[in-house]
């Protein structure tokens, strides 16, 4: 049977890494050292029931992400007109 070996996942030293799209948005949240523990799990359990912790903290993490940017952008919004027809 021919066996196909593939660099690891979790090897942040691969030149597609620095190309990959998913990898900078997943690095520009402070979230990723979260995420290479997931792959790290993965690559030793090859099950998603054995890395349940390490899902939920970089779950955790990306909702943190998402609600300071979502704040950031709303304050950087011009504040809003109401309408003379009240």
């Amino acid at each position: 049977m021919y066996s196909h070996r593939m660099a690891s996942p979790h090897d942040r030293s691969r030149k597609d890494d620095e190309d990959d799209p998913v990898e900078q948005m997943i690095s520009r949240t402070g979230c990723a050292e979260l995420h290479y523990a997931i792959q790290e799990c993965m690559a030793e359990h090859q099950d998603w029931r054995a890395c349940q912790s390490q899902v939920q903290t970089f779950k955790d993490c990306m909702m943190n992400f998402q609600k300071a940017r979502k704040e950031q952008l709303r304050q950087h919004q011009p504040p809003s007109t109401k309408s003379a027809a009240s």
